[in-house]
């Protein structure tokens, strides 16, 4: 099954991600209008989702962790027995909206998935709605408010009468100051938005010795013909990136000795060490970051080379690797993304498309962003101003979550 669908992250108190929420849309709604709503794009026959989850696996991105997987009207009817296996049961938490309405047929579903050891969540009803879903909302696990829409202080009153054992999960935070006061109330266990997207700078004023180490090796490789002398005695100081390297290269060469930290080097040769090399540092400097900002920074680095081709950009793959790579940079320096790139060394078009969302780069770093925040309209458009089916989203998407789950799993 071929379609658009993107991981939404959910953190806990300490910014650890405790759930995903799966978004997915099956069709171009804009290209279909007729259909939307429709069982077409339901599935009555299948859960739309799913096939998702059963390629990556549960634990891929988060170990432990549930998924929330959004359900319609028409769905919530689908045989669940036959596509679900006990473990994924155990971590689904169903996701419904005000489309499921308070009628007998559908709490009589509800409660059948709840017999079955499904948990249950709902979003997106106003605040003039609570009062007529109060039978729904007896049989739900989980509750996200919009904070944006709902006075979640105030809602939370209201929830601890009505419904004490409902979870309530605040939605669309888009400020660190917003999860900070919100975080030390007992009463919102989770949390969703892009608050942890964004740098915090105040009083950074340096940098931690060992970051120094990987900006220097950074700007070593990225320079247009780098020496892979200099980069290999770089590596040399950190014992984890030796190690890291020694395990990298004795994948690829079974049958060779490695002599020295400048004959692996050697062994991977200038473009895979140089790849390998932005990976992995991306990946220590997010050390003291919550791990989403790692997942995001690779993520979105393979995901913008997969789409290389798409925007008719295959010949410049490797420095839209980059881009992705770098476009959270900000946040894991926590100082501006001027003044992040200026700590490294990359192209016009990366700073360009980074800073300014201008440049050729531009166009994949915004199409990137629509994609993970789930803006389904406005990756459709792009669909059809670019005559690209879905099935080429689809794939990009899903090779790089898959080479996600390769690297560290």
């Amino acid at each position: 099954m071929v379609m658009l669908a993107t991981l939404v992250p959910f953190f806990d108190k300490e910014m650890k991600v405790s759930a995903y929420s799966l978004f997915s849309q099956k069709e171009n709604y804009l290209l279909n209008p007729e259909l939307q709503g429709s069982a077409v794009l339901d599935g009555s026959g299948r859960i739309g989702g799913l096939e998702v989850i059963e390629k990556i696996g549960l634990d891929t991105l988060s170990p432990g962790t549930n998924v929330f997987l959004p359900i319609g009207p028409i769905n919530i009817f689908s045989d669940f027995d036959e596509q679900v296996n006990e473990e994924m049961r155990s971590r689904l938490v169903l996701l419904c909206d005000k489309s499921i309405k308070n009628t007998d047929n559908y709490r009589r579903r509800l409660r059948q998935l709840k017999e079955q050891g499904f948990k249950l969540a709902i979003y997106k009803v106003p605040v003039a709605e609570f009062e007529n879903n109060k039978e729904i909302f007896k049989l739900m696990n989980y509750i996200i408010l919009d904070c944006k829409k709902v006075n979640v202080e105030k809602a939370k009153i209201y929830f601890a009468h009505q419904f004490p054992r409902i979870k309530i999960c605040v939605g669309n935070v888009t400020e660190q100051e917003t999860f900070d006061r919100l975080k030390k109330d007992k009463a919102f266990p989770l949390f969703e938005g892009k608050f942890y997207r964004l740098p915090v700078t105040k009083g950074q004023t340096t940098i931690e010795p060992l970051k120094v180490n990987y900006l220097e090796l950074m700007n070593t490789v990225n320079d247009a013909d780098y020496e892979l002398t200099q980069a290999a005695d770089i590596i040399g100081r950190d014992t984890a990136l030796v190690l890291s390297l020694l395990e990298m290269v004795n994948r690829i060469a079974i049958n060779s000795e490695v002599t020295s930290i400048r004959h692996a080097a050697v062994i991977l040769g200038q473009k895979e060490l140089k790849k390998w090399i932005n990976t992995v540092i991306t990946k220590e400097l997010c050390a003291d970051k919550p791990n989403e900002i790692t997942r995001l920074s690779l993520l979105r680095a393979k995901f913008a080379e997969c789409l290389a081709p798409a925007f008719g950009m295959g010949a410049k793959s490797s420095e839209l690797f980059l881009m992705g790579l770098f476009s959270v940079l900000d946040i894991i320096l926590n100082v501006s993304m001027e003044e992040a790139l200026n700590r490294v060394n990359v192209s016009k078009d990366i700073t360009e498309a980074l800073m300014h969302h201008k440049g050729e780069f531009a166009e994949v770093y915004d199409f990137m962003l629509a994609y993970e925040n789930a803006d389904w309209q406005e990756v459709c458009r792009w669909l059809i101003v670019k005559s690209v089916d879905i099935d080429t989203i689809y794939k990009a998407y899903m090779e790089a979550v898959c080479w996600y789950k390769e690297m560290f799993f």
